[in-house]
């Protein structure tokens, strides 16, 4: 045989990829970058040449799965994983304590930050072609700057009919208790035509939902223009590339699918961009909204920007302007300063409030963010209790919002031939749809809700 004829095998890339969906972004674009430089996925780590732990970094219960996940990989590595295997850390823990990691973790072969995701199959070759070097190669980009493009090679991660666009990365917020920011830097939008052009490919590949991610969607946009007008402006969406223009482009683009936004900010709604999903029947009747507390005084120690009349007003002129409209939003509890008062003032909120979607998290204290330095922080086991009461609350609203579905009509998204999502239902986090036959999966289906199972609903198509 002539040598010239012999293809070498592809090397394979196992993936441990953990955090938010704009984390699964990233290792999708990774991914994307080693396979053209020869990779391929596969689903066996220990079969795998390079195993990345794409990691998370935002708190406590975060990181410490983090690193759990890096020494069970390094532990196979030494009984039963492929000889040779080289072991790759990135993500947010990545770009955030490299130099601390590389001394703590010698048996990690690589660490690569957030702007290294676009070079990433360059830097796995360079971990085989050179000679093994004293302690791991630590490539991390001082300050992230990367943004992907429409064009960005992806693999991607999740299921044929649905996946996650980044419309921006960064934040400008100076939230008390983030160090993201620190992280991701500044915050940077890609263009309209940019993200058009990606969903627009998506859609025609089959896609029915676009979940749209960024640090703070509602401040996509707002970036371009704030350099000529000067920071801290109102929101004027006529000034140039905002949401509200985002929305309307991508409510043109032909097809049956779902547009989400995930990851808004009380700070920057406007009767606009309500206006603009109200108008677009492609845009899901589906707000994700943080709001991380109600009291002023925990708001304000928060830096949130925002106080509670205007999330009050905010939360009356979604309702209203948006029909059946599902709010998703979250809240710290234990955050350094809250008193009993403070998280009575919570608990009245969410029982007056009745919010559809609600998660709760006690507070992590992260350090190099201001809050980490503030007197009075809470003990553990308060934080604890006050979120078992905050989520005791929310489930009782949770069953009787679930209840009260029963008997409408609904579009539902099957994610597989049994179970299936409402437009109120994003992805991983919120409640699903039990059909009680098997439909096709990967498309839409009318059904009725005849039932419930806790918080999830019961479905029979008519």
């Amino acid at each position: 045989m002539n040598s010239s004829s012999i293809v070498s095998p592809k090397r394979k890339i196992g993936l441990v990829s953990l955090g938010c969906a704009k984390n699964l972004v990233d290792a999708e674009i990774l991914l994307g970058n080693a396979a053209q430089h020869g990779y391929e996925l596969t689903r066996e780590n220990d079969e795998a040449d390079v195993v990345l732990i794409n990691t998370c970094g935002f708190i406590d219960p975060a990181k410490e799965e983090s690193i759990n996940a890096i020494l069970e990989t390094h532990r196979r590595r030494l009984h039963g994983a492929k000889p040779g295997q080289k072991l790759v850390v990135g993500g947010c823990l990545s770009q955030r304590y490299s130099t601390n990691l590389a001394e703590q973790l010698p048996e990690v072969d690589a660490f690569l930050g957030l702007d290294e995701i676009s070079k990433a199959g360059e830097i796995f070759n360079q971990l085989f072609d050179e000679e093994k070097v004293e302690g791991p190669q630590v490539t991390v980009s001082r300050r992230a700057a990367y943004i992907p493009d429409f064009d960005t090679p992806r693999v991607r991660l999740t299921a044929g009919h649905t996946t996650y666009v980044k419309i921006a990365e960064g934040c400008n917020h100076p939230c008390s208790f983030c160090v993201i920011p620190r992280m991701r830097g500044r915050h940077r939008s890609r263009t309209i035509e940019s993200v058009v052009k990606e969903v627009e490919g998506l859609v025609a590949s089959g896609v029915k939902e676009i979940n749209l991610v960024s640090q703070d969607t509602t401040y996509f946009g707002m970036d371009l223009w704030e350099e000529k007008a000067g920071p801290r402006q109102p929101v004027d969406e006529t000034r140039g590339a905002s949401l509200v223009g985002l929305l309307d482009a991508l409510g043109k683009i032909p097809g049956d699918f779902w547009i989400r936004l995930l990851y808004t900010h009380p700070a920057h709604w406007s009767d606009s961009l309500i206006a603009a999903i109200a108008r677009n029947p492609k845009v899901t009747r589906y707000i994700d909204m943080p709001l991380q507390h109600i009291h002023e005084e925990m708001l304000s120690a928060m830096r949130r920007e925002t106080g509670r009349e205007h999330i009050e007003n905010l939360i009356q002129r979604l309702r209203a302007g948006i029909p059946d409209l599902t709010i998703r939003t979250t809240f710290i509890v234990g955050f350094p300063g809250e008193t009993e008062e403070h998280f009575s003032s919570l608990l009245d909120f969410i029982r007056e409030t009745r919010f559809e979607r609600l998660g709760v998290f006690a507070y992590s204290r992260e350090e190099e963010s201001r809050a980490a330095k503030m007197p009075n922080q809470i003990h553990g086991k308060t934080k604890q209790r006050r979120l078992r009461e905050a989520m005791l609350l929310q489930q009782q609203i949770a069953r009787e919002w679930a209840e009260a579905q029963v008997g409408k009509t609904i579009k539902v998204l099957a994610d597989t031939p049994l179970l299936g999502r409402t437009e109120g239902d994003a992805p991983d986090v919120d409640c699903r749809v039990h059909f009680t036959k098997p439909v096709t999966a990967g498309g839409f289906v009318e059904c009725t809700i005849t039932g419930t199972q806790d918080y999830d609903l019961v479905a029979t198509l008519p």
